[in-house]
């Protein structure tokens, strides 16, 4: 067992002796296993580095707090230690590295490498000694319209024979049922040439990799040949591959005709997740759109991780792309490549349009998320919330409230209570305004916020994390004014306003209040939306009963003595208050008796002295 002093020797030895070259790096624990690997430009600078200073990252700290051993392998360039550090990962899957994950679901086209070739999809990646892969294909239309043109253009097989020259010449194979409807020529009977059929194939593989130009010229220029030497048919032929070509390449994402062999990316970040998104373009097409999501395991730059995603997709589809477009500089060189930050023109399109899919890709994964843990949405949303106006915890618990009343009658408010977004329908609170006389909401909104806020006080019950007013600038001062200026309480307090079609268009926040940046279409501005509409229906639904409630009020309800089955008795004998005070005690006392009688008649002849 080493000593702490011995283990810092030991490892200072390894490190004074790393080469200053491209290499990968690889960490070890007590057990020897591998907990993380890492590449790097200059060797010892980048693992030195680890050594050298106090980790605020607690992922970090961990990792280097676990190194017992260092490994080390040298290559020659660094684009040679980023495809060596991802093959690395793939290999140990390491403790503390990245989780890539990679969309194996999505499919690939895959060109055999048997003796007469097959071109068919697959979502299993075998080794490159069984075929080349392209792909993969998050668009499966895409990957449909590719094989559906490969195999109305060349009369590919499609059966698992295996064919060899023996067992052609043996005569082992039979025709099928392709062959009799003319979409394969038999080449297991011998029908067709290894030659001439290797010339599709490899026709195939280039408009796999988006060469469909040079396809196109070579159908133009052999049909135009054809047609000169008066073989009509044959140049028929040509002409229907060179229109069904045509007509992919018009299905294809046209950018640019002088755009050609060009690799984009663009990465988006989420609470411990980034998104990769790549496209490849190839004689003004786009050939190739893949985005995958990448899972952080520390403290990664988003540099980091986006050059982990280039090095993914440069390892997956071998790219051969002199021009790499990406979304800010990264500190990564790969001999004869060069990168491109575009700001302007038909790359930087190009650059928006992988940014449109990044974005939507995100959108579908938060979404799936989401219906598969609930409240994974809650806390996301609570955390976006948090970061959006900086505050001090999470809002976990959030409480909104509305006023209610017809030109000051029967004025009520409101009080409804979210938790972790959801509605915490047991705690909300209907309240009747009592000490303000008239329409005034100000004064309302003071009197319900002091009378539920000092009791919260007095009783020591959990306060909100959150305020919200449903109002602007207005609301929140008043607010402000009972919670900070009467209570000396601390709750953030935020206001929705709305436009002058009464629709929610802003989030307020602060003092003086300030507009807070919110697209109104992401699911936060939906919550707090949703919270304003909620407040207001429980408002609006108490004042309406209420309302009704004096609407139908009487006399009776209001004389001592009387209750409820003495009225119905009454009204069902006399149906009216002018009828009673008309039939006398004695008509009454019949009904209800002799005491409850005198008491309605005084009530009754009070009353309308009153009026």
């Amino acid at each position: 067992m080493q000593t702490k002093e011995e283990l810092d020797a030991y490892l200072k030895g390894i490190i004074n002796n790393l080469p200053d070259c491209p290499g990968c790096y690889q960490y070890l624990d007590e057990t020897g296993t591998i907990i993380y690997v890492g590449k790097a430009k200059r060797l010892k600078r980048r693992v030195s580095s680890y050594f050298q200073k106090d980790h605020q990252n607690l992922k970090t700290a961990r990792l280097v707090a676990c190194i017992r051993d260092i490994k080390y392998i040298v290559v020659n360039t660094e684009e040679d230690a980023l495809l060596l550090e991802n093959s690395l990962i793939k290999q140990w899957n390491p403790k503390y590295n990245i989780l890539l994950k990679d969309g194996k679901t999505y499919p690939s086209i895959v060109v055999t490498n048997e003796y007469f070739p097959r071109i068919y999809q697959t979502r299993k990646i075998e080794s490159k000694r069984f075929g080349t892969y392209f792909g993969p294909y998050s668009h499966i239309p895409t990957l449909n319209l590719l094989l559906d043109l490969i195999h109305n253009l060349y009369p590919i097989r499609k059966c698992h024979e295996s064919i060899t020259p023996t067992s052609i010449e043996k005569g082992k194979h039979r025709e099928c049922l392709d062959y009799h409807i003319k979409n394969c020529l038999g080449p297991c009977i011998g029908k067709v040439s290894h030659e001439e059929y290797g010339r599709w194939i490899e026709e195939a593989r280039e408009i796999l990799k988006g060469n469909t130009r040079t396809i196109q010229q070579e159908m133009l220029d052999e049909m135009q040949r054809l047609a000169q030497e008066m073989r009509f048919e044959e140049a028929e032929t040509i002409k229907r591959k060179y229109f069904l070509l045509d007509n992919y390449r018009s299905k294809s994402e046209v950018v640019s005709h002088t755009l050609h062999n060009i690799d984009v990316y663009n990465i988006e970040e989420s609470e411990g997740v980034a998104y990769v998104n790549y496209l490849h373009v190839s004689n003004g097409c786009i050939t190739q759109a893949f985005t995958f999501e990448i899972k952080k395991r520390l403290d990664e730059t988003v540099e980091e991780l986006l050059i982990l995603g280039i090095g993914e997709m440069r390892e997956r589809y071998p790219s051969v792309s002199k021009e790499i477009i990406v979304p800010f500089p990264v500190e990564l060189f790969i001999e004869g490549v060069c990168f491109t930050v575009p700001q302007k023109g038909d790359k930087r399109k190009l650059l928006e349009l992988s940014k449109l899919n990044v974005m939507q890709y995100k959108k579908d994964r938060l979404l799936q998320n989401d219906k598969l843990n609930p409240e994974q949405k809650g806390t996301r949303l609570m955390l976006e919330l948090q970061n959006l106006l900086a505050l001090p915890e999470m809002p976990r618990q959030i409480e909104c409230f509305d006023n209610s009343n017809m030109q000051g009658q029967d004025a009520v408010a409101a009080c409804v209570v979210f938790r972790m977004g959801k509605p915490s329908k047991r705690d909300y609170r209907h309240y009747i305004i009592k000490t303000v006389e008239g329409p005034d909401d100000y004064a309302s909104m003071k009197e319900v916020v002091r009378r539920r806020y000092s009791r919260m006080k007095n009783d020591e019950t959990p306060l909100p994390d959150l305020i919200i007013t449903d109002g602007g600038r207005g609301q929140m001062e008043v607010v402000r004014q009972v919670v900070e200026g009467e209570l000396g309480l601390n709750i953030p307090i935020a206001g929705l306003a709305k436009d002058n079609h009464h629709r929610t268009n802003e989030l307020l926040y602060g003092f003086p209040p300030q507009v807070v940046g919110m697209k109104t279409d992401s699911a936060l501005f939906h919550l707090l939306t949703q919270i304003q509409d909620e407040v207001h229906r429980f408002a609006i639904t108490f004042h309406r009963k209420k309302r009704s409630k004096s609407q139908t009020h009487s006399v009776l309800d209001d004389i001592p003595g009387i209750g409820i089955k003495s009225r119905e008795a009454l009204v069902k004998q006399f149906r009216s208050v002018k009828r009673m005070r008309e039939a006398g005690e004695a008509a009454i006392a019949a009904v209800i008796g002799t005491a409850k009688a005198k008491i309605l008649l005084e009530s009754l002849a009070k009353a309308e002295k009153n009026n």
